[in-house]
């Protein structure tokens, strides 16, 4: 038991550096978390800070939701005798928690899905990759990030339904994946909250794919 809990302390810490915060004050001066939309998150630096300190931003927060799996991982292989894809579940989940509420940043975060990201990548890099496309594909379509974020959050459980193969860890039945992928929809879907009031409204913020 103290293993798992020692794995979901350190995802959380992982989580909790707060990539575009740090960024946005080396490049630009200030807080990200002060422009803007007040997100943490690179879509946000995009906006405020630049193309360069947002693709930084993406890489470093998607390797968060990476290096918390692979220390799952190696956590398993130390103690043997542990469920493995329970540690790299819980590893998942509090990674995003650490991301969206950050303990070194007054708990005040982004929306976890370059974290997300990392985790569905590591978990099962197929059905990560169509995630990953069923969103841009969206966010294509209707310039809107949090559209393609949180159908993507949706498909992942419908996925995980019909996908049985190429699971970080496969001796684990389907059941606990499904449910770990609930448990992620629904922590996007929260932290998107606010972006569903708006485009239910027609106010959401939309992203421009021309030079500026």
């Amino acid at each position: 038991m103290a293993t798992y809990i020692i794995v979901a302390i350190i995802a959380y810490l992982i989580g909790s550096v707060s990539f575009s915060v740090i960024i946005s004050k080396k490049m630009a001066g200030f807080d990200v978390r002060e422009k803007g939309s007040g997100n943490a998150g690179s879509t946000n630096v995009l906006r405020t800070v630049g193309k360069k300190a947002a693709v930084i931003t993406l890489l470093c927060d998607i390797l968060k939701g990476v290096v918390a799996i692979l220390l799952a991982l190696l956590a398993g292989v130390i103690m043997k005798d542990l469920d493995k894809a329970l540690l790299v579940q819980l590893a998942g989940v509090f990674v995003i928690i650490g991301h969206t509420f950050p303990v070194f940043f007054k708990f005040k975060g982004g929306k976890g899905i370059a974290t997300s990201l990392g985790v569905l990548l590591m978990i099962n890099w197929q059905i990560g990759l169509i995630c990953l496309v069923f969103a841009l594909l969206l966010m294509i379509l209707t310039r809107m990030v949090s559209v393609g974020s949180i159908a993507a959050a949706v498909l992942f459980p419908v996925l995980v339904l019909f996908i049985g193969q190429n699971y970080i860890v496969s001796e684990s039945s389907n059941w606990s994946y499904l449910i770990f992928s609930i448990v992620i929809a629904i922590l996007v879907i929260f932290n998107h909250r606010a972006n569903l009031k708006r485009i239910f409204t027609g106010t959401e913020n939309k992203i421009s794919f021309k030079k500026s």
